[in-house]
């Protein structure tokens, strides 16, 4: 008996999420652990879910995610990133909610390289006058 099944992949800074809906009622798994036990901080809990609860299908779908990459705060990003781009492909009527709320557009910003002669990509060595 195979499931109905939504497959999608999101992206933020150096963090990949593979993100898997299943109709279920609402759990959200990211790398084997609960939501609540991966991210220790409620404001990316609420990020993570902002786009089921845009588009009103908080308790339809449980999502699967396998995140690898960054820190937490990517993480979470590219977990949104995944579950939006996954919902689009449940119903194609959700893409201007989403849209409206910037939910679709991969965050382009990175880390800049480190300059030679720097101590960090912009941050000068300290000055000395002898």
């Amino acid at each position: 008996m195979a499931t109905v099944q939504y497959h999608a992949v999101g992206r933020r800074k150096v963090a990949v999420a593979r993100v898997f809906l299943r109709p279920g009622d609402g759990k959200i798994t990211v790398n084997g652990r609960p939501l609540d036990a991966y991210f220790g901080l409620e404001s990316l809990r609420v990020m993570v879910e902002e786009p089921l609860r845009l588009t009103n299908t908080l308790g339809q779908y449980d999502v699967v995610v396998n995140v690898s990459g960054g820190g937490t705060s990517g993480q979470a990003g590219a977990i949104r990133h995944g579950i939006a781009r996954a919902l689009l492909k449940v119903d194609p009527e959700f893409r201007p909610v989403l849209k409206k709320a910037g939910l679709l557009t991969r965050d382009p910003r990175m880390v800049e390289r480190k300059k030679y002669g720097l101590k960090k990509a912009r941050r000068a060595p300290q000055f000395s006058k002898r």
